[in-house]
């Protein structure tokens, strides 16, 4: 049996395979990836941001083996079936080489369950406080000992079938909380300024921190700007928030684009120096892009409209 703290020494011969659960049913080892992506020791995680609850999108994906899949719950007219099937598509679609992580609905303990029980790791948004950090961490973990609260799930982890343990010495539920892991959006400015507090009471628990820019800016009366701006209070914040997750030594993601108009290739090589997670693409993006192709094919069909230019479709001599 190979021991978590090697395995990134398979991923060259096997990808994300390596960090694969010892069932398609459990979490993979992603705790262990992102921390071996924060030690330069793989890659970052290159992810796939899936804004719609589509279930043949993720089914379609799969064979394309992206690290990581985002499973927007929070912001989709998603049920806990289509979640859950979406997960289960990137799972065994992928044949384990693909990590699902579920954005949940707020903080609610039943959703965080329902994700960890498909499959997934999790990111919970707009965690602003301690209690609410310890509320996150008691959700998704097993055991009162460690704070957990979670409730074991006996159709999911089947005594024979689903519920092999990677440690001889672990049983399942102490590996599933080694295997499965929880992602922080730090969504506002009091959020950033509690994140030290945060980390120090639960950061053993918290795998890796998201600065959501986009919210934060909001929250600060600053215009949204896809999370971009110069203004001085931003720039403040920014700073005290790398320079806590630095101090905790705590993995970094976010969205990275290397196409226009978001960025370019050099964007996702600058930002691979410092995040262990990056969103690469998506499907809400690739669907802005078709309102360009649509734009694009009426500049040009357009002039064969009678009156444009003084010719009309039937007046082709080509006959198309």
């Amino acid at each position: 049996m190979v021991e978590v703290t090697e395995m990134y020494k398979n991923v060259q011969e096997k990808g994300m395979l390596a960090y694969a659960a010892p069932s398609l049913f459990q979490p993979h080892h992603a705790r262990q990836a992102i921390r071996d992506a924060h030690e330069k020791k793989i890659g970052p995680l290159l992810g796939y941001y899936a804004g719609l609850s589509s279930v043949p999108i993720t089914r379609m994906l799969a064979p394309m083996n992206y690290d990581c899949v985002w499973v927007d719950w929070e912001h989709t007219s998603c049920n806990v079936e289509t979640m859950t099937e979406m997960v289960h598509q990137a799972i065994f679609m992928s044949q384990g080489h693909t990590i699902p992580w579920v954005r949940v609905p707020g903080h609610d303990h039943a959703a965080i369950g329902y994700a960890l029980d498909a499959g997934a790791s999790i990111v919970v948004p707009q965690v602003d406080t301690v209690e609410q950090a310890k509320h996150v961490v008691s959700a998704a973990k097993f055991g009162a000992k460690i704070g957990g609260s979670r409730s074991a799930p006996p159709f999911r982890l089947i005594p024979g079938l689903t519920d092999q343990s990677y440690h001889p010495h672990k049983d399942v539920f102490a590996a599933v909380n080694d295997q499965a892991a929880i992602m922080i959006q730090i969504e506002s400015l009091e959020a950033i300024n509690n994140l030290d507090d945060i980390l120090t009471e639960v950061g053993e628990h918290i795998d890796i921190v998201w600065l959501g820019s986009l919210d934060a800016r909001i929250s600060m009366g600053l215009p949204g700007q896809f999370g971009s701006g110069g203004e001085p209070e931003w720039l403040a914040a920014r700073d005290k928030f790398f320079q806590v997750i630095q101090k905790h030594d705590k993995p970094y993601g976010g969205f990275s684009i290397g196409s226009a108009p978001f960025g370019t290739l050099d964007t996702i090589r600058q930002a691979s120096e410092r995040m262990s997670f990056m969103v690469v693409s998506g499907d809400v993006l690739h669907l802005m892009a078709m309102q360009k192709d649509l734009a694009d094919a009426r500049s040009v069909a357009g002039d064969f409209v009678q009156g444009s230019n003084g010719k009309s479709a039937a007046n082709d001599s080509n006959g198309v």
